[in-house]
């Protein structure tokens, strides 16, 4: 049989472990699986775009097991009282395909994106980064304030968005649930990055945009981008990234969907599990400006998958669901129809029955 979690369960199993451990649990796991990235089979995803969106399938596997996730970017949908992102995924078992989990990614899709993000920092940040600029605060806002917050210590947060109801919603949340979070509501992307150790940027407009400029840099700033993920969507300057030292999560794929999609070809990138891995350094300096360029990539899903798995079995939460039949003789796949068609009547009226 396979498990099914869907949105409630998934929101009942971080209920029960609560923030803290959620975002310390999921942080490990993808560290463990990015480091050990060459014993994965990656593709950069596969999207379909449209003028109002994109719907993308982002499948990786291991020696012992396939994931995969569907989600969408539909910028326009919070009109239509629906999600901007949306997913689903599954687990299966290599040696023999059977899908273990399917789960309801939405929620996950978030928290992952924010362990990712904290993750980053840990090793490109300024160890004594405490305060944080957040530009752009729609549904996955409130997950980055909190990462940074409980796993680097982030205690300031300077807020912008156009939509000064977005920002009045999460200014709320993080009051009932991080009192000791300080947050200021600015009222432009460049008062919000004044001043601020981390940077970083979650717009979901479709199309090219200059959120940071060579005017706002500073010193040892970490930039997070997080908006720019796909073709012909950024966030940032180009000559912002010409002046950082850029960090991705896979290479093929940033290069398309990502800021680095503005640079040519040959410009420097690094993968993050180069620097997990210690293959190569983090930050260099104290001044040294860095930017993690990322997207979002199917290993990060992957390890939420898997953490779902697990934290489900253990607190007994999910559904069994009988999406793979079951059949006495394997290869009988027809005695389904026949045990359907006892309960229901004949498969074919007798009038069609050859004579």
């Amino acid at each position: 049989m396979t498990r099914l979690l869907t949105a409630t369960d998934v929101a009942r199993i971080v209920a029960a472990k609560g923030l803290r451990a959620t975002f310390d649990e999921l942080a490990a796991v993808i560290e463990a699986d990015l480091r050990r990235w060459p014993q994965f089979e990656k593709t950069a995803r596969l999207a379909s775009h449209s003028s109002v969106g994109v719907i993308e399938l982002m499948p990786v596997a291991d020696a012992s097991r396939y994931g995969f996730k569907y989600v969408n970017g539909h910028p326009g949908n919070p009109a239509l009282g629906l999600p901007t992102v949306m997913a689903f995924g599954a687990l299966a078992d290599v040696a023999t395909g059977l899908p273990l989990l399917v789960a309801d990614l939405t929620l996950a899709t978030a928290l992952r994106t924010a362990a990712t993000s904290a993750l980053a920092a840990r090793v490109l940040a300024r160890p004594d980064a405490r305060s944080m600029a957040l530009v752009g605060n729609g549904a996955q806002s409130e997950f980055q304030a909190l990462a940074f917050h409980l796993l680097l210590g982030i205690d300031e947060v300077r807020l912008y968005d156009p939509d000064a109801l977005a920002t009045a919603r999460l200014r709320r949340h993080l009051d009932a649930v991080a009192p000791a979070l300080r947050h200021l509501r600015c009222a432009s992307a460049q008062e919000a990055l004044a001043g601020a150790d981390i940077v970083t940027t979650l717009t979901a407009d479709k199309h090219r945009a200059t959120i940071v400029a060579p005017s706002m840099l500073e010193p040892g700033m970490h930039f997070n981008a997080v908006g720019g993920d796909c073709p012909g969507k950024t966030e940032f300057d180009p000559a912002v990234l010409r002046t950082a030292r850029v960090f991705v999560e896979y290479e093929a794929q940033t290069r398309i969907e990502g800021e680095s999609q503005q640079m040519p070809s040959g410009y420097p990138v690094t993968e993050l599990w180069q620097v997990l891995t210690h293959t190569t350094c983090g930050r260099q300096h104290r001044d040294e400006i860095t930017l993690f360029d990322s997207v979002g990539f199917a290993l990060e899903d992957f390890s939420a998958l898997a953490w779902l798995a697990w934290a489900a079995a253990d607190a007994g939460v999910g559904h069994e669901l009988d999406l793979i039949p079951t059949l006495d003789d394997p290869k009988n796949l027809f005695g389904l129809l026949e045990a359907a068609g006892a309960a229901a009547g004949p498969l074919l009226p007798r009038h069609q029955e050859r004579k």
